[in-house]
């Protein structure tokens, strides 16, 4: 199959599945993409720029079979603004993130607009992809709520309709080389997430200045990708733990990530919002030991309740269990046994390597391809 890609914010786990996704399959792969930049503007723009963009594709490569593209991608606009030869392929919606449920102080500071584009374009697509199926679950769930917002002619129907087309495709993620035997000192902790208010850095840091009042050593490293306007609690931070820091800010070159994956002896999550999950889960297949909440996508994606010994895996959400969990790590690290015996990080993450899932999705592209010939009879 020929597969034209659209991808209006090419970067962080958007920019991994689909360079992921593209080199792994079997299909060929025509990418069209903007930077990862004002995603509000991408979400606006983006058909506008991608219709032109594929007008002007040279016609012997215009043969599409297939189209897929990410949420930031306002779809039924892209297909009014499009060939007709484009407008009628198959088309799949891959949702990394929605604007209906992203956490906001208040419900009044939620941009509906948003959140209706999320909507037309799951209504516009002949399938619609979610990188969980708590993710799924919370966008089904959420839609019924903006609906009966609306002032007249509710559709409640559509819940149902897109429903129907739903289903879960997770991302996968890179191969790792074999750890290296652990460099002495104290525990290191490390912190991969984006620098955002929904990632909840102010339980991460407080639950070091558990440790660091109780004298436990340890060191920190700090890596997620931050944006213009940073949370403040990064910057007293960085005053309160320096003499622990080790790496903070995010690493531009993907070597030194992997080489800041690969040192960790931990991996911690604090989000508020999480529907994957992909730095935890590269800190895991690196070999660092996970520590998340019980909560959102981790107990799906970790195996709980069906993986052995997984529950070891997770904090009951707050800062003394955090700090708590830490600690006893703290102390078990210089033994270099924090993974017990029955469990690894294989067991947690071979599954979801692009070896294993890329066939997945080319099968499931491929089930939408007798509708390309459709379309073009």
């Amino acid at each position: 199959m020929k597969i034209l890609a659209l991808e209006p914010y090419y970067g962080g786990s958007h920019k991994a599945f689909i360079d992921g996704l593209s080199k792994a399959s079997r299909h060929n792969w025509t990418l069209l993409t903007l930077p990862a930049h004002k995603w509000k503007w991408r979400m606006r723009h983006s058909a506008i720029t991608f219709a032109a963009q594929a007008a002007a594709l040279p016609p012997e490569t215009r043969d599409f079979d297939l189209l897929l593209c990410s949420d930031m991608l306002n779809l039924a606009e892209f297909i009014g603004l499009s060939a007709v030869e484009i407008a009628r392929l198959p088309k799949v919606v891959y949702f990394h993130e929605n604007q209906l449920t992203y956490p906001v102080r208040f419900e009044s500071e939620r941009d509906c607009h948003f959140a209706m584009t999320n909507l037309t374009s799951a209504l516009a697509a002949d399938a619609v992809w979610f990188n969980s199926q708590f993710h799924a679950d919370s966008f089904l769930g959420a839609l019924p709520k903006l609906l009966k917002s609306m002032p007249d002619h509710q559709p409640l129907e559509v819940t149902e309709k897109i429903r129907a087309k739903s289903s879960v495709h997770s991302p996968a993620i890179s191969d790792f080389s074999a750890r290296q035997k652990r460099e002495p000192g104290p525990l290191r902790i490390l912190w991969a997430a984006r620098w955002e208010h929904d990632k909840n850095p102010e339980d991460f840091f407080e639950a070091l200045e558990i440790l660091k009042a109780k004298d436990i050593p340890f060191r920190v490293s700090v890596v997620g990708q931050s944006f213009q306007n940073t949370p403040e609690v990064f910057d007293r931070a960085r005053c309160n733990f320096t003499e622990h820091i080790d790496l903070w800010g995010y690493q531009q070159n993907r070597d030194d990530y992997v080489q800041a994956l690969c040192r960790a002896d931990v991996i911690v999550s604090t989000a508020n919002h999480e529907f994957f999950g992909i730095g935890v889960l590269e800190g895991i297949a690196a070999g660092a030991y996970p520590l998340v909440p019980e909560r959102l996508c981790y107990p799906e994606i970790l195996g709980l309740g069906k993986t052995e010994g997984a529950e070891q895996f997770f904090y009951d959400g707050s800062v003394s269990n955090l700090a708590a969990k830490l600690s006893r790590l703290a102390s078990r690290v210089d033994k270099d046994a924090l993974w017990p015996a029955t469990i690894t990080p294989g067991i947690l993450t071979d599954h979801l390597k692009w070896d294993n899932l890329a066939t997945l999705h080319d099968e499931a592209l491929e089930q939408l391809g007798p509708r390309a010939s459709q379309h073009q009879r």
